[in-house]
């Protein structure tokens, strides 16, 4: 099979890396990719919201099957006009992916399917909106109902911190378009997780579960990222709230796409709250989450394109996925400055070093090649990720090899899975759902 993967981040890279293990894989593509993936794959030169200029370069090299990494060319309609050429495609419809693209919708989805999350208020008045701010008395979240690249949820101690915000989004635009509704809501307590699971129109099947960390300072502090760690799997995560989470989270919400007669293919991500009275939903994100792929991959020992072939005919409850009984962690290495500006072109030494390492792989998220050495092209560079036996020992193996990288003004967190409790150990795959 010949396959493109679109995108060029740590998730798509990873993603490269693990299709380029499978036997029945023909030919290689990532567009635009990376640095990482020049090295496993053929990178061309497409944005990956060219959405026509994409479905052309799938058509002219022959291939079979078309893997999405990110949530733009997903909102924007990519699987619609790949469907319409005849074009395999792994993702959700234009209309399906409204529950990321539009945080609004999938507020109203859950609502309406009895689907656990936080209480809130949808305005695209500005004046309506810091009314209803006014007479709170509590802490708040407000979040940009359009796309953001992961930095449009603010979270506010108090309502006069959530009335600047509002003011800053709806009045001076700083988020643009996205920007034009807001959503906001009471602020959960608790443990977050990310629950992602494949979904092939009815059948759900639940993947291991991961736990990302956001904020760009270490104890979750200063603003929001696209992510800066993930690790898996989490150990206080037990099998009976998994099992809450599908019975009474993913199915619901899938049953509703149904209903609305936009039936969800692709990948349903969960940002979930562990609040003292049951999971709740943050968000639903469309696709796998970066960084959380990173380690979810590192650990998964089926063949994905097999996966990939199981969604596409509609059989997901005719697999067993196989998962090493390692833990995984993935440290993200981000350009100084992110997330706010940082200077790009900066040289990276050290990458030779790190991959010499066992059960260590370093996934390339903003790199790029420059006269044949490879530089930094975007706030998070790279993603070191590795295996042990326990959450300690691939947690130190990753910082480890963070250490033998570098670039002027790298910067990561220190304490990634550093609160993590002790591994679960993996019991066996989870049958298929029918939603």
């Amino acid at each position: 099979m010949n396959v493109l993967i679109v995108g060029g981040g740590g998730r798509e890279h990873a993603l490269a890396w693990k299709i380029a293990q499978s036997p029945r894989l023909g030919k290689l593509y990532c567009a635009p990719g990376n640095a990482g993936t020049a090295t496993i794959a053929e990178n061309l030169e497409v944005s990956a919201d060219d959405l026509a200029a994409l479905a052309e370069t799938a058509e002219r090299h022959q291939v079979d099957l078309t893997v999405v990494g990110p949530e733009d060319p997903l909102a924007g309609g990519i699987v619609d006009l790949f469907e319409e050429r005849g074009l395999s495609v792994i993702g959700p419809t234009k209309q399906a992916a409204r529950i990321e693209a539009d945080k609004a919708f999938a507020k109203t989805l859950m609502n309406r399917a009895l689907v656990p999350t936080a209480e809130a208020r949808i305005f695209d008045n500005y004046a309506h909106a810091k009314t209803y701010v006014a007479t709170r008395d509590s802490a708040l979240v407000v979040k940009v109902a359009g796309l953001a690249k992961g930095k449009g949820v603010l979270l506010c101690k108090e309502p006069a911190e959530a009335l600047l915000w509002i003011e800053k989004i709806m009045v001076h635009k700083l988020f643009g378009a996205a920007g034009q509704r807001v959503v906001v809501e009471e602020l959960l307590n608790g443990p977050e997780v990310s629950v992602i699971a494949l979904v092939d129109g009815s059948n759900i099947y639940v993947l291991e579960n991961t736990q990302d960390y956001k904020p760009i300072g270490e104890g979750d502090l200063g603003p929001n990222t696209g992510g800066m760690g993930a690790y898996s799997p989490v150990g206080f995560l037990d099998d009976k709230t998994m099992a809450r989470i599908e019975r009474s989270i993913l199915v619901p919400t899938v049953a509703a796409l149904q209903q609305e007669g936009t039936p969800f293919r692709g990948v349903l991500y969960a940002g979930l709250m562990l609040t003292p009275g049951g999971p709740k939903v943050l968000e639903f994100n469309c696709r796998f989450g970066d960084p959380e792929t990173q380690p979810l991959l590192m650990r998964l020992r089926s063949d994905l394109l097999e996966v990939f072939e199981a969604m596409l005919a509609g059989r997901l409850d005719q697999i067993t996925l196989e998962w090493s009984r390692q833990a995984a962690v993935g440290v993200v290495m981000a350009s100084g400055g992110y997330p706010g500006s940082y200077e790009k072109g900066k040289p990276i030494s050290g990458l030779a070093e790190a991959a010499a390492v066992p059960e260590a792989a370093v996934f390339h998220s903003g790199t790029a090649l420059h006269g044949g050495q490879v530089v930094t092209s975007g706030g998070r560079v790279l993603c070191v990720t590795t295996l042990g036996d326990t959450l300690e020992a691939a947690r130190d193996r990753a910082y480890q090899v963070v250490q033998q990288i570098n670039f002027e003004g790298a910067y990561c967190r220190k304490d990634i899975a550093a609160a993590g409790r002790p591994v679960r150990r993996f019991k066996g795959a989870r049958a298929g759902l029918s939603a």
